[in-house]
């Protein structure tokens, strides 16, 4: 969430920042619900102090008494009231995007960055289900739509190019990670996909639970309500991911690009604020370096901001060419998140004079099974020879 302490000493700033995602009415909504609740405060205080005598009291004391913990009761219902819809005008404030993100609502509004390597000029390109072999139907039957399987020496391209990301992030020094994916609420309120993408979850209601869309959750809420006493923490995790897709109705329904279920290696770093924005940047350069590896051509964009999800103050991604759409598709995101998300959880570090302060935190994705599609299709089935030596084989048959 947001510093609402800083909020309350620059709102001008605030309002003008979350403007340009669409979010100043939620901000004047959640300023007006802290004043109400700020103007009961003292009244409140003032009633417990008069309920605080010295000695015994006399009987016209007691009768005193009597009223003002009426009056008491009453005032801290109402402050109680106005604390909780300050916390819940609170929870709708995404965070105000940081100033180099490009204004704009939609992913056509990224500003592209760069662009690496060349696309291949193909006369004939097949799409990655003509390639590899994806069992859309068979996973229908089984688990409905937008569901597949990936068989064969496309299920082995995979798991190299998972090994692969594992390998590169755990010599950057991230500690490798296979976290749950079934976590309570807390984990998805900390994170900020709660309240405002609750919808895009699959729930397990008889056990409090929620399948996470990504890794990230687990990893950030690893740390809910710890004091850290190091600084900066790396993790790398490999999970399966689960995702309605409630708002892409008619979206990308053929193969395997936009499915419910999916996989992929994450990045999560817990640092100090001066040191964030460079840390974003060298989680870049790691996301890129690895799509250097395998050989896709691609381009980097910085997101919209009202294209950023709730918590992130900017977000990179790479969109790696597919030859079949003729255009960049989104194959990994990175994203500070500053100290959003970890002031929702609750994690904090001890500075360097010992004060409890509130870390930055970051995420980035490292591999998703889009990669293997771009694969397929940038190089029409032939593997490349980094991901041979994780067992992959060096063309793909069906």
């Amino acid at each position: 969430m947001i510093d609402l302490r800083a909020a309350r000493h620059d709102p001008d700033a605030f309002r003008a920042a979350l403007a340009r995602r669409g979010a100043a009415e939620a901000f004047d909504e959640l300023l007006a619900a802290d004043e109400r609740w700020r103007a009961l405060v003292p009244r409140v205080d003032e009633l417990r102090a008069q309920t605080k005598l010295k000695g015994k009291p006399t009987p016209e004391q007691q009768a005193e008494l009597r009223g003002v913990k009426e009056e008491l009761q009453k005032a801290e219902q109402e402050l109680a009231t106005a604390e909780a819809a300050r916390d819940e005008a609170l929870a709708r404030v995404p965070n105000p995007p940081h100033e180099s993100v490009p204004d704009g609502m939609t992913e056509d509004d990224a500003v592209e960055v760069r662009r690496v390597g060349e696309p291949p000029k193909l006369a004939d390109p097949k799409e990655h289900t003509e390639i590899g072999r994806f069992e859309m139907e068979r996973a229908a039957r089984v688990s409905g739509s937008r569901f597949g399987y990936i068989v064969g020496d496309s299920a082995l391209v995979a798991l190299a190019l998972y090994r692969l990301a594992l390998d590169r992030l755990t010599a950057e020094g991230f500690t490798p990670v296979i976290p749950p994916v079934l976590v309570r609420e807390e984990a998805m309120y900390g994170t900020g996909f709660f309240p405002s993408d609750k919808s895009d979850y699959y729930a397990v209601p008889e056990d409090g639970l929620y399948l996470v869309g990504t890794s990230e959750v687990p990893l950030v809420g690893m740390h809910m309500g710890d004091i850290l006493e190091q600084l900066p923490l790396r993790y790398c995790a490999f999970s399966s991911c689960f995702r309605r897709e409630s708002g892409a109705a008619g979206r990308d329904t053929r193969g395997i690009f936009r499915v419910h279920q999916f996989q992929k290696v994450e990045m999560v770093v817990y640092t100090t604020p001066d040191a964030s924005w460079d840390e974003h940047e060298r989680m870049l350069a790691i996301e890129e370096s690895l799509v250097q590896e395998v050989d896709l051509p691609y381009r980097v964009v910085n997101t919209a901001a009202g294209d950023l999800s709730t918590a992130a103050a900017k977000r990179y991604d790479i969109e790696a060419w597919f030859p079949s759409q003729e255009r960049y598709r989104e194959i990994t995101s990175c994203s500070n998140t500053t100290d959003y998300q970890a002031r929702r959880s609750g994690v904090r570090y001890r500075g360097d004079g010992k004060s409890l302060d509130t870390p930055h935190a970051l995420n980035g994705t490292a591999v998703t099974d889009r990669w293997l599609l771009a694969i397929l299709e940038n190089f029409q089935g032939d593997v490349p020879d980094v991901l041979r030596a994780y067992g992959a084989p060096a063309t793909v048959t069906r």
